[in-house]
């Protein structure tokens, strides 16, 4: 098979300012991918495991097939089987396989090389994995055009620029030679977009492609696969976020243990599901699923406050969770915290800017804002892991920033990071049994006692005994959070910095580690900063919330009070780029110039209403 090129040879590249490509029907057939009895199984004998069982699916020019399901439900299995990614272990086959109208049982690895990028594109979930971390992401971008050929060496540049100024990378010639350590979550998924586009494919795989981004930059990502998907990309998106399905899909097929337990136009499967399995997942999304209670968040006296002039002044007002009173004194204190980096060109670059805030024993504290907005950042400076410029953090009453690490290490047990992505903040030769020893060991604890010490935590995580021995990759992506949980917990903190802790866990996983960061601020009186994307979690399990841009607060105030009635124009933007129903309302609300009530959609707030 040989790559495919665009009227006169030139090729299909999307930043090119070639002329337009001739229709994508003069090119290929409609039917881009053809499965039929697809199986993929590792092992051999009465071993053998399948991960995917008798599967098909058509994948049409121009259309959109959302692959949803819970982790391990062998959606990714099926993606890369089309890739012919599935492994040296894997065994692959089926009644039919066919790309781009070729026989794809029959090819050969050289015959693949010639068929990813150029011909199918893959978004994969986790870009710190998939970025090399040698490179910068101007080089990786530009692999895919240089491995096909595609463009002389002197155009490659300007091409890739392109490519990173459509996914929304702001400054791209600036953020091209930087290194993916050096980008926000957020940053480096759009990199990875970057990348997969590079070839111009036609066929998109993306896995989980949104994952790490926030509301206005997925905005922005899904409007791009949607233009995309007009311009006769067919694409197959894998998503345990229903709400980016609803906004992109047009066939949903549902799966469960291998198989393909529903199918059908996604504004069916969404609204009227059949299968017991696909009412289970869509009664787990946040907002539909019945809201945890949060104490002390009073959501009348919120919205009675509604009229207030300056919510940012009074940042307390009444959002206090169980065991924290307004008297007490604050566990953390932000006192106009500031952090500048010096870019690689030399200039700087503020990303935190004059940050005040304070955090109580017992609340739950959520941080939103863009990828890039400084949220990390400042997390990295409340742990004690970037010095500040200026400012001043207090904790327990007591200096934290700006004192040598030899002063601090004596309460660094008092705070603990739940990291976003648990694979990458393991070591994936330790068992869980050492990893949470580690920890254990440097709280104090004993030898001999750690064992019993781990087990009592993961029962608090609800894991058992049988996963002390196991290693990070033969852990679930939720039983992977719980052992991060458990390991924070591990020192016994006072507070938790959460950066993104449930963005990467399919929805009915994410309410299960919801329910338990819910139990064990209750219980512990922990105080925990929840940093997300998703603002529905934060509504979910949040009593204040913090919105951030540009490295600065510009709102703050209780969670019911802020969503229902935003005062600054990004936090309006933020939740009007919420996927569905829901991010439509609040647009034409806003359109209309109507701040004052939540949107009338005859569901309760912040509900995907279709689903």
């Amino acid at each position: 098979m040989t790559a495919t090129t665009g009227a006169g040879g030139a090729p299909e590249l999307l930043s090119s300012p070639a002329a337009p490509p001739e229709p994508p029907e003069a090119l290929e057939p409609a039917a881009l991918v053809e499965v039929d009895g697809l199986d993929v199984r590792f092992g051999s004998g009465p071993g053998q495991v399948y991960a995917v069982r008798d599967a098909s699916l058509t994948l049409t020019a121009g259309r959109c097939l959302a692959l949803v399901g819970e982790s391990g439900s062998g959606k990714s299995a099926l993606a890369r089987a089309l890739l012919g990614l599935a492994g040296p272990t894997a065994t692959v086959t089926a009644r039919r396989l066919r790309i781009h109208g070729e026989d794809a049982l029959a090819f050969r690895p050289r015959d693949w090389l010639k068929v990813r990028g150029r011909r199918i594109g893959l978004v994969s979930q986790d870009a710190l994995v998939a970025l090399d971390p040698l490179r910068p992401i101007g080089r990786e971008v530009a692999e895919p055009i240089l491995a096909h050929r595609l463009l002389p060496r002197r155009a490659v540049e300007p091409a890739v620029h392109a490519l990173l100024e459509r996914v929304g990378i702001p400054d791209p010639a600036e953020r091209a030679h930087s290194y993916v350590h050096q980008l926000s979550g957020g940053l480096r998924q759009r990199a990875l977009i970057a990348s997969a586009l590079a070839a111009g494919p036609r066929v998109l795989l993306a896995d989980e492609p949104t994952t790490a981004l926030d509301a206005s930059v997925q905005a922005r990502v899904l409007d791009l696969l949607g233009q995309l998907r007009a311009d006769g990309t067919g694409l197959l998106l894998i998503s345990h976020d229903l709400g980016v399905v609803e906004a992109l899909a047009d066939q949903v097929a549902v799966m469960r243990e291998g198989v393909i337990v529903e199918t059908g136009p996604a504004a069916e499967v969404l609204s009227r599901p059949r299968h017991p399995y696909t009412i289970a997942l869509l009664d787990a999304v946040p907002g539909r699923r019945r809201r945890l209670p949060v104490a002390g968040a009073d959501t009348a006296t919120a919205a009675t406050a509604a009229g207030t002039a300056d919510r940012s002044a009074a940042p307390d007002d009444r959002s206090t969770a169980s065991g924290a009173t307004l008297e007490a004194p604050p566990l953390l204190t932000v006192a106009g915290a500031t952090k500048r980096f010096r870019g690689s060109r030399g200039n700087r670059r503020t990303a935190v800017d004059d940050v005040s805030f304070t955090l109580r024993a017992g609340e739950t504290l959520g941080l939103v804002g863009e990828s890039g907005s400084g949220k990390s950042t400042l997390a990295g400076l409340l742990l004690g892991l970037i010095d500040a410029d200026g400012g001043e953090i207090l904790l327990a009453g007591q200096p934290w920033s700006g004192l040598p690490e030899r002063e601090r290490r004596a309460r660094r047990h008092l705070l603990q990071l739940v990291p976003q992505d648990p694979l990458s903040a393991f070591d994936p030769r330790w068992t869980v049994a050492r990893v949470i020893g580690e920890a254990l060991r440097t709280a104090g604890v004993e030898r001999r006692d750690r064992h019993a010490h781990a087990l009592t935590l993961l029962e608090q995580v609800g894991l058992s005994s049988v996963h002390l021995d196991r290693r990070p990759l033969a852990l679930s992506g939720g039983q992977r959070q719980r052992v991060a949980i458990a390991r924070a917990l591990a020192t016994r903190p006072r507070l938790l910095v959460c950066d993104e802790p449930v963005s990467a866990l399919d929805v009915s996983v994410q309410a299960q580690v919801l329910a338990l960061f819910r139990e064990l601020t209750s219980s512990l009186g922990l105080a925990t900063l929840f940093i997300s994307h998703d603002l529905a979690v934060v509504r979910e399990i949040c009593s204040r919330v913090l919105v951030m841009k540009d490295g600065a607060i510009v709102e703050t105030g209780p969670v019911e009070q802020v969503f229902a009635d935003p005062r600054h124009p990004h936090t309006r933007e933020l939740l009007a780029a919420v996927p569905g129903e829901i991010g439509r309302a609040y647009r034409a609300r806003f359109e209309a110039g109507h701040h004052q009530r939540p949107p009338e959609t005859g569901q309760p707030f912040f509900q995907q209403p279709s689903i």
